[in-house]
């Protein structure tokens, strides 16, 4: 557990949460601040900032777990579709530093994230990037 982390404290049962989901790695909730109904967050309940930190066997346990817990939401809450997130640092949108998913339920025409900003490269700025990336992954 991390000093001063909600989702810590949430997995030790001192703050209440909407649990939907519970097993020996993964806790799932109703988020508090909901942007459409029937969103939620997937934690694992051992703490990591973020994504890169988890171990693999955890990552696979929440990835495995993400499937079956959005279709159970979006049946309860009749949304056709659904976006997973997961932001990775404070300049990425993390709120809390543990690691968590977001689940959020869609509706046509519900006005959220409306557009995506594609850009585009720059002649070689792809490739360029693309071989930084190849050279500096270690798997």
């Amino acid at each position: 557990m991390s000093d001063q982390c909600i989702f810590c404290e949430i997995v030790h049962g001192n703050i209440p949460c909407a649990k939907i989901f519970e097993d020996d790695q993964v806790l799932a909730f109703l988020d508090i601040g909901p942007i459409s109904p029937g969103h939620c967050l997937v934690i694992p309940k051992k703490h990591y900032a973020r994504l890169e930190q988890c171990p693999a066997d955890l990552a696979a346990a929440l990835a495995a777990r993400l499937g079956p817990i959005a279709q159970a939401v979006i049946a309860a809450v009749n949304a056709p579709g659904y976006n997973i997130l997961n932001n990775n640092h404070p300049c990425a949108g993390q709120l809390v530093e543990h690691v968590h998913f977001h689940i959020i339920p869609r509706n046509p025409d519900d006005g959220l994230f409306g557009h995506w900003p594609a850009g585009k490269y720059p002649p070689g700025k792809m490739e360029q990037i693309q071989q930084k990336i190849t050279d500096s992954l270690a798997l």
